[in-house]
């Protein structure tokens, strides 16, 4: 599902116009983002909780030439799923 049939699919689900649940699901992306970015956790209780976490520093191999390489730190993006995300689609 891509970004315009998931809003295709909320503005079907909540009965709001397509302009409605892409304002909507662009404030929720950005509002997101903001909050990851400072740091904080995203808590939605039976869905799932998003966190950014400082991946370290890290060895690796390049595919191509097969020499070592350093891969930098940085972070990255968790999500644990939520007791009803995780009944719902078993």
């Amino acid at each position: 599902m891509n970004k315009s049939e998931l809003i295709n699919a909320m503005a079907a689900e909540s009965g709001l116009s397509k302009a409605d649940s892409k304002r909507a699901l662009d404030a929720f992306i950005a509002t997101l983002s903001t909050a990851l970015k400072d740091g904080d956790k995203v808590a939605l209780v039976g869905f799932g909780t998003f966190s950014a976490v400082e991946r370290g520093e890290r060895s690796g191999i390049n595919p191509a030439t097969k020499q070592a390489i350093t891969i930098p730190a940085k972070k990255v993006v968790k999500f644990k799923a939520g007791n009803e995300l995780e009944s719902a689609i078993q």
